[in-house]
């Protein structure tokens, strides 16, 4: 095989790979789960080409080896555990199966030497990789905070810097620290912000005797049903959101015929409220109690989520 050849192979596979990104791309981003996917496809591929549909994807539709080998294959692109576990989400494993597709399951290249083959794929993943290595350099939200200020401003920049990266994760360890500074008499479950409720056979994100608190960036009908749910089961359902989603939250609520049977708080407020009664109770300052809360947070964080970019520091 020429050289020219095989250049137009490389470039024709990369952008293949690239138009794959751009319809992975939600929101403006690609997720941590699809990169890991692609490159477990890649990884596939060098190891055989073509390939059949059954011996890469379960029948019920996940890539094989995006569980259990998942660790191995990352490491092997110099990609470190604290990128991602495991696959978690039905939509990556989608995207998994068409960037398969793209490559009509490698057919396409097929006819090429294995060492040639291998060559392009690298090319490829090499594409992801650079992708992921830049998620593993994002720095932690830093926030100058301004003294004077009132805890609801500090808890609401934190909100706000949040918005656009924490897809909902730093919202629910921050009330998590909040309850667990609050009751230090209580164990406050830890869960990764994306385990399903049924996944962890909960029914929200904490419970504290009949309160169960459910944790959202984005109300939703889903977790309005959570709520009528917890009220059936004799439970009091506490939702908590940012403060631009409240009214959402209680529209929803109005619909579902629950407003009145549950409590509709926003994430500002409720962390806000706690540390000037906690440092009035204590008598310290506030600054230093949402130091401590900030410092709890941190540590929740870091004991079950990957993303340790959304640690958060403040001066």
């Amino acid at each position: 095989m020429g050289d020219k050849m095989l250049e137009k192979i490389m470039l024709d596979s990369r952008q293949t790979v690239n138009e794959w990104l751009a319809s992975c791309t939600r929101g403006g981003k690609v997720s941590r789960n699809s990169l890991a996917i692609g490159i477990v496809v890649l990884d596939h591929l060098r190891d055989a080409c073509p390939v059949m549909r059954d011996d890469v994807v379960s029948k019920g539709g996940e890539v094989k080896g995006t569980r259990s080998r998942l660790g191995q294959v990352l490491a092997k692109y110099e990609i470190p555990e604290s990128f991602l576990k495991e696959v978690t989400t039905r939509q990556a494993h989608q995207d998994g199966q068409r960037l398969f597709e793209r490559f009509d399951w490698g057919k396409r290249l097929a006819e090429l030497p294995s060492d040639k083959r291998s060559l392009v794929l690298t090319d490829c993943i090499g594409i992801l990789v650079e992708r992921a290595k830049g998620w593993l350099e994002r720095q932690n939200l830093k926030l100058q905070l301004d003294r004077r200020q009132a805890p609801s401003s500090w808890v609401s920049m934190i909100v706000e810097n949040a918005e656009h990266r924490s897809g909902g994760v730093v919202e629910q360890h921050l009330v998590g620290a909040k309850l667990e500074r609050r009751f230090k008499h209580l164990e406050i479950n830890n869960y990764a912000a994306h385990a399903g409720d049924q996944q962890t056979e909960r029914h929200g994100d904490f419970e504290i005797a009949d309160l169960v608190y459910h944790v959202t960036a984005t109300p939703s009908r889903n977790v309005i049903e959570k709520c009528g749910a917890n009220i059936k089961a004799g439970r009091h359902p506490v939702l908590l959101a940012p403060d631009k989603e409240i009214n959402k939250a209680r529209i929803l609520a109005q619909e579902e015929s629950i407003e009145s049977e549950m409590t509709i708080v926003s994430i500002e407020d409720f962390v806000a409220l706690n540390i000037i009664e906690m440092a009035i109770e204590e008598k310290k300052d506030f600054y230093s109690l949402l130091k401590e809360i900030i410092g709890i947070y941190n540590k929740r964080l870091s004991e079950v989520e990957t993303d340790l970019s959304l640690q958060i520091s403040i001066k």
